[in-house]
């Protein structure tokens, strides 16, 4: 393979979340007096910490979000993941590809680490996860499109940026990894490849991504 570490994103790259995320972060704005659509929701938040939602609000009404809008969205969204979170449809095999292969891969994701393992444990996906490869904005400060959390993740894990591979699926997240000097695959399970530009390569079915991987299977 000509990689020696495979980042993965979470939410719509290894858990099916974002349907399910952005349902309920749309319904709670709009309960809120912030009219925003299902598809506003995708565009404006798919792949960004929760601290953007705040700043966009701010910015666009000059209001604050009340103080436990972060504890009531990670509720709803947690009692969401409990009773409809699946894994991505292949993702599954991928993990055991490059588990049989014995190739390092982590996960960094712009969710917390308690968002994280509430929807790996909802998924079964946390017997591939240890916690020493989970890495969440939440390490850094500064989350994706920032560089930041991917450089993070790759310096703990002991790789070179341009000896990793990012698996994406937002353009916040292929902005941030190609600004952290990494090829990105970007899954166009839900965005269309024209929102992904600047990827190394696009696909739309996890059963692609071990051949780009250069993986036998």
């Amino acid at each position: 393979m000509g990689y020696d570490l495979v980042i993965f994103d979470n939410d719509g790259v290894l858990v099916d979340s974002e349907p399910v995320a952005n349902t309920i972060l749309a319904g709670y704005l709009t309960e809120l007096g912030h009219p925003t659509s299902y598809e506003d929701s995708i565009r404006d938040y798919m792949g960004s910490a929760v601290h953007r939602v705040h700043d966009l609000v701010r910015e666009r009404t000059g209001q604050r979000l009340p103080a436990d809008f972060d504890e009531t969205l990670h509720a709803r969204t947690f009692a969401a993941f409990e009773r409809e979170l699946v894994p991505v449809p292949g993702v599954v095999d991928v993990l055991r590809t490059l588990a049989a292969q014995s190739v390092p891969y982590c996960l960094a994701s712009s969710g917390s680490h308690e968002r994280i393992r509430v929807g790996h444990r909802a998924a079964g996906l946390t017997p591939w996860f240890r916690d020493d490869v989970v890495f969440s904005a939440q390490d850094v400060g500064r989350g994706k499109p920032a560089p930041d959390l991917f450089l993070h993740a790759a310096r703990t894990m002991g790789v070179e940026p341009a000896r990793c591979v990012v698996v994406e699926d937002s353009p916040l997240g292929v902005r941030a990894a190609v600004d952290a000097g990494m090829d990105v695959y970007a899954f166009t399970g839900m965005m269309p490849v024209e929102r992904l530009a600047g990827a190394t390569a696009h696909f739309g079915d996890m059963k692609e991504l071990p051949e780009l991987l250069e993986l036998p299977v």
